[in-house]
């Protein structure tokens, strides 16, 4: 399988005044980047997209778009997963086709997808906007999960602690799926990095279609990056009712989080968090946690 992070040497020009800047502006290093590779999703024997991500864990990738595309929300939906035969130019297996077979009463989206998603934007391809507002077998509306503020502040730190990825290469995006336990401790069930934020969701979200955990009711999932309309959509179609991220949400996000009855969370730095829908299920204080 192709490697999650890649070594090039770099040209490193140091200028803090140093005596030893002065001496040697420039030096050669070692740097390790994020890999980003394309990945095709096959239907059967029908292209049914092409992402670009970072390889790894390519058949929660996947699972979860599938989720996302509202094709399907159920484990047994999905009959099997493959790498299909693709060499490179020095004919090594790339492992950058993934064939899909799904169960034969699942019936494909009418509006298809255009060949190519980059990995800055998860519905690039898509027809048309009216084609991305999708119905969710799953609505995280109804859920009564109760967050205490203090542990739904902690989660970024928590987050990042855990990405190993980040660490190497300072590159990529991360996403984490937290427990909300009755006593509000919150457990990291899965955390998936990826070039692409959407991917990165994607891949939690696959994970937990392949462990027959949706939807995912009283979960929190936390991304590093900002929380876009396409985020807070895969949220919503997983069942997780609440969606926090490190930066800003978008108006689009904010108004689909309203629409769905998601919680909504931007700016979440540790010691401040904006909640943005949704704040009733941010609890502040003991007595809040009764209900």
């Amino acid at each position: 399988m192709g490697r999650v992070t890649q070594r090039r040497k770099v040209h490193k020009f140091v200028l803090d005044g140093s005596e030893q800047a002065l001496e040697h502006p420039v030096r050669y290093r070692e740097d390790f980047l994020a890999v980003e590779e394309p990945l095709e999703v096959r239907l059967g024997h029908m292209s049914f997209s092409v992402t670009m991500r970072t390889p790894g864990d390519d058949f929660d990738l996947v699972a979860g778009f599938l989720v996302s595309e509202g094709v399907i929300w159920d484990p047994a939906q999905l009959i099997s997963l493959r790498f299909c035969a693709g060499e490179d130019e020095n004919g090594v297996q790339t492992f950058n086709v993934v064939e899909a077979q799904l169960r034969p009463d699942v019936v494909l989206p009418e509006t298809g997808r255009n060949v190519y998603t980059s990995s800055s934007c998860g519905i690039c391809g898509t027809d048309s906007i009216e084609a991305v507002r999708k119905s969710s077998h799953f609505s995280p509306s109804g859920d009564p999960l109760s967050v205490p503020v203090e542990v739904l502040a902690s989660l970024p730190d928590r987050l990042r602690e855990a990405q190993a990825v980040f660490d190497k290469t300072g590159g990529v995006h991360a996403a984490g799926l937290f427990r909300i336990h009755d006593d509000g401790e919150a457990e990291l069930l899965c955390l998936r990095e990826d070039v692409g934020r959407h991917n990165a969701v994607d891949k939690v979200v696959g994970w937990a279609l392949r462990e027959g955990l949706l939807p995912l009711r009283g979960t929190v999932l936390q991304v590093s990056g900002r929380a876009s309309f396409e985020l807070v959509q895969k949220a919503a179609l997983a069942g997780i009712p609440v969606l926090a991220a490190v930066s800003a949400p978008s108006s689009l996000a904010v108004e689909l989080a309203q629409e769905t009855g998601l919680t909504l969370v931007g700016f979440s730095r540790g010691t401040s968090l904006n909640v943005y829908a949704g704040s009733d299920r941010v609890a502040v204080g003991a007595k809040d946690l009764q209900g």
